[in-house]
């Protein structure tokens, strides 16, 4: 990816947060490397390099600053968007798809050559994805050793890596330091607590009024500013706790979950939409004379993801043609009767639960669907009778797909001035890559 950079060097200099996250700034003369926003003294011009990618700055030999932590900026790098392989790739890789794979196996998921991949990789983000895989297990365990009291054993582990030794050799290698001096831990003895940044501004009274009236009873809740949930991991289980903590979210998991941190945080990171740009998405749907007071009056908005894909197309197939509040009780019944209590509440059911379950409270039809879902394990890419386009597009708004726009729907036609459906898909052409936000802002108008 080719950086411009003149307007880099600006950009560093105004040390405007919009910037943060999208390049890195190193400076040849410390062999450091930092985000835009840095606060230590600024270098000269002719000692910068500029980076899309963390990867691609230490791949040249750069570390880390220990200042501004480029392991927290927000996921918005430069590349986003340039190829949907890359894109494919990366959260793939971020899921830990090379911490027990190579890139033969990951190219293979991907439909393409490893040669392929790497190619891309090299044009869209300066490094290989084994580099890129290595980055990520680096900068999530300087969170864990810099936010938690974990053992750095378990910080290794809970960092994807497969030794204690890699993991030494890696982390002296990047911040040229051992791990035990990076600790800064306070976490509480029971729970470990992480702020994952986000850009601002960022709706987080409209993220908890969403989720709020769409949280299963049991499972879910909202309430003092906080969202709890019930999950369940790779044998743990407990109550996940999200909270806004000014410019990051701050999570909560018991200790038990250490293993399985980076499932956690990646998924919390998609459920809470982290990874969006709010200035990039403001500046384009305020072009239409709709969107635009909806933008002004909720600035920061974001479209809510969801915790388990499976769970998510229950909840779509539930939904349809009833109202919020009855969806939600219909799917608090289906958790109650099939779901796993614990101390402290109610894990959702697993797909093998509902295979053959005997679901009522809905048609038989809709209930034949959400059984032929949980033969599928939640995947709706083949075809499954019940399963149509409103319900395929909005299970893909709320599995992150920026541009799905679940069309049809007579809230939205209301919303939009009362239009016919195909008025409104031409005009929410415009909306293109950012229809998903603008029918969240719509279906918000009518509340």
């Amino acid at each position: 990816m080719q950086l411009d950079d003149d307007l880099c060097f600006r950009a560093t200099r105004s040390r405007d947060p919009r910037f943060d996250g999208r390049f890195f700034t190193a400076v040849t003369t410390t062999r450091i490397y930092c985000r835009p926003i840095c606060p230590a003294k600024a270098a000269r011009r002719e000692h910068l390099r500029f980076f899309a990618y963390a990867a691609a700055a230490e791949r040249a030999g750069f570390r880390p600053c220990l200042r501004c932590r480029p392991e927290v900026a927000p996921w918005t790098p430069a590349w986003n968007g340039t190829s949907a392989t890359v894109t494919r790739a990366l959260r793939l890789i971020g899921e830990g798809a090379l911490d027990d794979g190579d890139v033969d196996a990951l190219a293979a998921r991907l439909g393409v050559t490893s040669r392929q991949v790497r190619r891309l990789f090299d044009e869209h983000v300066g490094a290989p994805p084994v580099a890129v895989a290595q980055a990520r297990r680096v900068h999530f365990a300087r969170t864990l050793l810099v936010e938690t009291t974990l053992p750095i054993s378990d910080v290794a582990f809970a960092a994807g890596f497969a030794s204690l030794r890699r993991f030494n050799a890696a982390m002296r290698n990047a911040y040229h330091m051992p791990p035990r001096a990076m600790r800064r831990g306070r976490a509480s003895d029971d729970a470990i607590t992480l702020r994952l940044p986000y850009r601002a501004p960022y709706d987080w009274n409209g993220m908890l009024e969403f989720l709020g009236r769409r949280a299963i009873p049991g499972v879910e809740c909202v309430g003092g500013g906080e969202f709890r949930r019930t999950i369940a991991l790779g044998g743990a289980a407990g109550v996940l706790r999200v909270r806004d903590d000014g410019g990051a979210l701050a999570v909560s998991v018991p200790r038990a979950f250490t293993r399985q941190l980076k499932t956690v945080v990646d998924r919390v990171r998609r459920m809470f939409d982290l990874f969006a740009d709010p200035q990039a998405i403001a500046s384009h749907l305020e072009r239409d004379d709709v969107i635009r007071p909806l933008i002004q009056r909720w600035p920061g908005t974001r479209v809510p993801g969801a915790w388990d894909p499976f769970e998510l197309a229950v909840r779509a197939v539930v939904g349809q043609q009833v109202s919020v509040a009855g969806a939600t009780t219909i799917i608090g019944r289906i958790a109650a009767k099939y779901g796993t209590q614990i101390d402290g509440g109610l894990v959702f059911p697993e797909a093998a639960r509902l295979a053959n379950a005997r679901i009522g409270g809905m048609p038989r039809a809709r209930a034949a669907t959400i059984r032929a879902v949980a033969r599928a394990n939640g995947a709706i890419d083949h075809d499954i009778r019940g399963i149509g386009p409103w319900t395929r597009s909005y299970i893909a708004m709320r599995s992150g797909d920026p541009d799905a726009f679940p069309h049809g729907d007579l809230a939205l036609r209301k919303a939009a001035g009362r239009c016919t459906d195909g008025e409104l898909l031409r005009r929410a052409e415009a909306w293109r890559p950012w229809r998903a936000y603008a029918a969240l802002l719509l279906w918000r108008s009518l509340n």
